[in-house]
Parts: structure tokens; sequence; C-alpha cells
């Protein structure tokens, strides 16, 4: 079914410049459903006072601090529940949730004061995720409540929107009722292109001989970069001058800090914070031999197209969402989950350049084929059905 122009509300706990893979998704999905003709209206957090960016269709909600999550910010409901009346979601024809927090209720209000349907993304595995930040919890307990939430949250929308087959089998295993659709987030080609890893090494004083290895994402617990710290002990047993670029912010830095010393790598590994999207960080993919990846907990693992459609060679273990995009094994080899094993594959490709540069040569062709135009064209297809199923039983604000 072919969608006419639609009107959509975009809802979330997180958006830029707060920086993950769900402020990603939402960036680009809005950004090719607008290219299809579509208006996508964004209401998200104010992290003022950092820099924001100015966009008429990006509703900036008061939002305070989170405790024991500086990175976040957490809407007022007060001002959500105003949100309803708001001039610019006069007719909408689809809320779209993007996040389970304040972001799930206040867009199923405003659903249903509009009488529009409402239609969410599950992004985060949080069964292996909200142990990590209420660690005083029992772990059991969490998971626990991360299942019950999920379920009962899942069959408050008309459908759900999942990044990948594991997660849908997840929550199929929860007991969720309502319809769900895998709808990767895919790639926009476009903005995955230059990249200048000369330049990166030689404004970071790396030779352009040593063997580099590169992992980009938020630096947080869930993404088990302890094991990538363990894991390159044993590979410069091989390769003495190894080194492993860290790209990011979060929970873990001073943890993973505080590990690198104590496992003396502090000469083989650099944290570099976050980088520009759009300059710096496509020269510091560029500059890896290797793109290493050890989450077990992604519900798709955009950053491993991301690498792929930069010419840089993925090792990474294959749990959860990165199986779809690994099982194909084009640009990309999925490594033991065991840190001998893994150690052992990045040693043997950091030895053989040869294998390396057939990697390279296959991954961009393969992250094409992720297209995230093809993927908004499905979802914009996904809410026209929505609609047309839906009552029409809209209210006047």
């Amino acid at each position: 079914m072919a969608a006419s122009r639609l009107r959509i509300l975009y809802i979330s706990d997180v958006y830029f410049p707060r920086i993950n893979g769900v402020s990603t998704s939402i960036h680009t999905f809005r950004s090719e459903l607008q290219a299809l003709g579509h208006e996508v209206i964004i209401a998200a957090p104010d992290y003022a006072p950092l820099a924001q960016s100015a966009d008429d269709g990006i509703i900036r909600m008061p939002a305070r601090h989170i405790p024991l999550d500086p990175e976040d910010r957490l809407m007022r409901w007060g001002d959500l529940k105003a949100l309803t009346g708001h001039p610019a979601l006069r007719d909408i024809d689809i809320v779209h949730i993007q996040t389970p927090f304040a972001a799930h209720y206040a867009g199923l209000r405003i659903a249903r004061a509009a009488g529009v349907p409402c239609v969410a993304t599950y992004h985060t595995f949080f069964e292996e995720y909200l142990y990590h930040y209420v660690p005083f919890a029992p772990r059991g307990l969490m998971r626990r409540f991360a299942r019950s939430l999920s379920r009962r949250q899942g069959d408050q929308v008309d459908a759900l929107v999942v990044p990948s087959r594991a997660m849908l089998t997840a929550l199929t295993a929860y007991g969720v009722k309502t319809a769900m659709r895998v709808l990767p987030t895919g790639i926009r080609p476009q903005e995955l292109s230059g990249g200048d890893g000369k330049a990166f090494r030689l404004q970071h004083g790396i030779s352009a001989t040593r063997p580099l290895l590169m992992h980009v994402g938020r630096v947080a617990f869930e993404k088990n970069i302890d094991f990538l710290l363990h894991m390159l002990v044993q590979v410069r047993t091989r390769h003495p001058d190894v080194l492993l670029v860290i790209a990011g912010e979060g929970p873990a830095l001073p943890h993973l800090h505080r590990l690198a010393n104590s496992l003396l790598l502090d000469g083989n590994i650099k944290f570099i914070g976050y980088l520009d999207r759009a300059t710096t960080l496509l020269d510091c993919y560029r500059a890896g031999d290797l793109f290493v990846f050890a989450s077990r907990t992604e519900t798709q693992g955009l950053v491993l197209l991301e690498a792929m459609a930069l010419g840089v060679p993925v090792v990474a273990v294959a749990e959860m969402g990165t199986v779809d995009i690994l099982e194909a094994g084009r640009g990309a080899v999925i490594a033991p989950a065991q840190i001998e094993g893994y150690a052992d594959t990045v040693t043997r490709l950091l030895a053989d350049p040869a294998r390396r540069a057939a990697m390279a040569a296959e991954g961009p062709v393969y992250a094409a084929e992720w297209s995230a135009p093809l993927q908004a064209a499905r979802l914009a297809e996904l809410y026209a059905t929505l609609i047309a199923q839906h009552p029409a039983r809209r209210a006047t604000f």
C-alpha cells in the first residue's frame, strides 16, 4: 500500500546532541521519510546548555538531569501533558514512540487524544541493560521487571517495530501479542563516503604501519568493552605495537581507564571521545586495520555496517541483532565469544593483509544492501496500513 503524505510524530526520551543508536535511527528514518515527502515532527528532551540544532520540526521539552545517568534527561511530565494541545501536532496521522520511559506514556496519551494509531520501536534489549544502571538491585529482579514492562508496553500500541529477528524472537518469548515488523534502520551511503585515515593517524601520532584496531560507539557497560581490553592483552603478545582506539564517551569510561592501567595497556590503547559524524569520525573509521566489536546486547549494530561501508574489515561476536548483519560473512568475520578465540581471530587477520583487503572490498558492496531508503519506504507502508485500519475518531484540539 502506497502512503500518501503523512504527518508523523516521533517522541523520544533521547535525541541529538545525545549520541547513541536511538538518536541515529531517529535521524536516519526522519531524513528518509522526509525525502519521500512525509513530515516528521520530533518531541525530545532539551539538552541545554549543550548545543542543539535549530530545526522548526523539533520540539524541545523541558527536562532535568537523571541520577546515575548524567548523559540523559528526563522530560517533565507536566510539559509532556501540555504537548497534546501543541499547534504543531494538529492533524497528525500517527505517533511513533522511540523509547519506553516518559515518551512512551506521553505518546500513548497524544495518540489517544488525536484518535490516531500508535507504533513503537523496541530499540534496546533492556533485560541485559538495566542492571548496569541500577547495580544495587538483584540482576534477576531487573530482568523480570524488564520483561514485564516490555510485554505490557508492547501490548499498549498498535504495532511494534523491531530492528532484528533476534529481538522479535525475544519479545515473542516475553509473551508480546502485538503485531511486530522487523525493520532495521539501515545506513545512508551518502553520509558514509570520504574520510582520511592517514590524516587521522598523523593527527594522533600513530605510525602509518602500526596495527590499529578500532571501536566506535557509546562507552557503556553493556557494550562489553572490557572483553576487548582483555583480548588486546593477548593480541599484544604477537603484535607488541598493536593499538586499540576507542571513539566515544559514556558511563563506563572511568572504569575502562582503570582497567587499562591495571592490564598495563596504557601504551596500547587510546581513548579519543566523541568525533564529528560528518568529518573526523569518518577519518577515524578509515584509519583502522580492523573494526572490533564484542557487544552481546545489540539489537542491530549499525556501527558494523558503517565500518563495512567505509571499507574497514569487521571482527565481531554474533549475538542478538548482529547475527542478521554478520551471518552473510561478507566484509566481516564472526569471532568466538571467548577471549582466546577472539584474540586468535584478530591476530591472524592482522598478519594477513590480503584477506583484509578482500574483506575491505566486500564490505561497501554488502553494506549498500542495507539501504535506509528501502527501510523507510517499508516503514511508511506500515504507517499507511495502520492508519487505514484505525477507526477515524480524531479529537479536536
